[in-house]
């Protein structure tokens, strides 16, 4: 299965996470990151390593990083949830890459 890295810009608050995601059977993923958000680095250990398959066949907030990231994230709309789930979800073979973009329309000035 692919290692695959996937990196999220948070938006307002300047926090960046580079997401590092691999498998090597396709349903245990290893997952690392770098940030530098302070509340992401607190869940750390809850995400060291996620079973794809119980991940992502559930209700979003039922999965263990919706979990982890919950006890320490201050923003709900924060795109690490699906950051998150998206590079578990590539590295397990369970989906193709690809970019996903929220765009502002007007842009904002």
């Amino acid at each position: 299965m692919p290692d695959v890295e996937l990196t999220v810009h948070s938006g307002i608050c300047g926090f960046s996470t580079v997401i590092r995601a691999s498998s090597e059977d396709g349903q245990t993923v290893k997952v690392d990151f770098t940030t530098t958000c302070p509340h992401l680095e607190k869940a750390r250990e809850q995400l060291r390593t996620i079973d794809a398959y119980t991940e992502l066949f559930r209700k979003p907030h039922e999965t263990a990083s919706y979990a982890a990231l919950s006890q320490h994230l201050p923003h709900t709309a924060c795109p690490l949830y699906s950051g998150f789930l998206k590079a578990i979800e590539a590295s397990a073979g369970l989906a193709l890459r690809k970019d996903v973009t929220m765009t502002w329309n007007p842009p904002p000035d």
